[in-house]
């Protein structure tokens, strides 16, 4: 697992925007707490596959684990917004999908020797558990980063952070708009004129996003300015053809 990270992560560095991986290995069966712990990885991925020699389908396991990966599953759906518009960015940009802190970062020393934890896209930070654990320690650089799964705020340097019942680290960038999707058994059932748009921001009064959508394929900055204890947008790309839903902190 930590291997393939390694791997990854110097193959974005060497011009490749996109790359994936076998979620629990692919030569032998892999126990059920490495599979868990390597999920969010595989799903916090710019394309999700679980393949090699069985069994790897999940419902070979037992209910728990099909909740799990339903979980995992769940999550990447409704961040597809998210997830196709920093796609989007990479192709323009020439950047990876999955990048080691230091593509963004590259003045903070202390990056240039992480390669255990990675940004999804240039707002979502993740630090997979490479152990059975509850809690890891992890590097934040530029300033404050805010649990994607329970709102608590972490100031830059090291800290030591709890997981979520998603087990693995996910924070997300101070000052950052991340679009969501209403949950949909597949992407072609997807409903992009309604995005939800969470804000997470607990410094300043603006905050910045993007936007893709499929039916037109052309990336859109999202603006947002403070309104009294919310936000509302400075601009709308979409003239009114998109309906929001704005929420403060948490998905």
């Amino acid at each position: 697992m930590l291997s393939d990270m390694r791997g990854g992560l110097s193959f974005g560095l060497s011009g490749f925007s996109f790359w994936s991986h076998d979620i629990g290995g692919f030569v032998q069966p892999s126990p059920e707490n490495l599979y868990r712990r390597w999920l969010p990885f595989g799903f916090l991925t710019s394309h999700t596959r679980v393949h090699g020699a069985p069994p790897t389908e999940p419902w070979l396991y037992n209910e728990s684990f099909i909740k799990a990966f339903r979980e995992c599953a769940d999550m990447k759906y409704k961040l597809m917004p998210y997830v196709y518009a920093q796609a989007k960015d990479c192709t323009e940009r020439g950047l990876p999908m999955l990048r080691a802190l230091c593509v963004e970062y590259p003045h903070d020393v202390a990056v240039w020797n992480i390669d255990d934890q990675y940004l999804f896209g240039r707002d979502i930070l993740v630090a997979p558990l490479f152990e059975d654990a509850t809690e890891r320690d992890v590097y934040l650089p530029g300033g404050k980063w805010i649990d994607y799964q329970s709102g608590k705020v972490y100031n830059k340097g090291w800290n030591r952070i709890a997981v979520g019942e998603i087990p693995a680290v996910i924070l997300v960038r101070d000052g950052a708009v991340i679009p969501h999707i209403a949950l949909a058994q597949s992407t072609d059932k997807m409903d992009w004129s309604k995005i939800f748009l969470n804000v997470y921001s607990v410094s300043g009064n603006t905050a910045q996003g993007l936007i893709c959508l499929p039916s037109d394929n052309i990336l859109h900055k999202v603006e947002m300015k403070k309104i009294g204890n919310s936000f509302g947008l400075t601009t709308d790309p979409f003239q009114g053809e998109v309906k929001y839903k704005i929420s403060v902190g948490m998905k």
